[in-house]
């Protein structure tokens, strides 16, 4: 059986489609758990620089090192988020209107201000859950 030129294409589109998906959903699956109908995620956090001040985010809005905002590749952009300082134990609600660097490996980037909060400003780096506030 030949196939034309389009057919072939067509097919090769849809394969790669398919396989892209799937790594995607497979990552996706890996990084959040589902507990109780909220999104759980564990990871690293860290602070945006005072050199992105006054930026603009992926969302559109000016970044504001003192609003209680973070950046977070893996949830949607105005998704209020609860942030847990894993050592300390304090919290912070946030909005998420920014995404972190795709190589960046950390789970969220917050702002100074929310940074402070949670007692990540001496650390720089720590380990936090991040839940989904409904």
């Amino acid at each position: 059986m030949i196939l034309s030129k389009t057919t072939l294409m067509g097919f090769l589109i849809l394969l790669c489609l398919n396989v892209c998906g799937q790594k995607q959903v497979t990552k996706h699956k890996k990084s959040i758990k589902h507990a109780d109908s909220a999104q759980i995620i564990y990871g690293l956090a860290s602070y945006y620089s005072d050199m992105f001040n006054g930026r603009k985010t992926a969302s559109g809005e000016i970044f504001n090192q003192n609003k209680l905002t973070a950046a977070c590749n893996k949830l949607p952009l105005g998704t209020r988020i609860k942030v847990t300082n894993i050592k300390n134990g304090n919290t912070v609600v946030v909005k998420v209107n920014d995404r972190l660097h795709p190589k960046m490996k950390r789970v969220v980037d917050l702002s100074k201000s929310a940074a402070k909060k949670i007692g990540l400003t001496t650390a720089g780096v720590t380990r936090v859950k991040v839940e989904v506030v409904e």
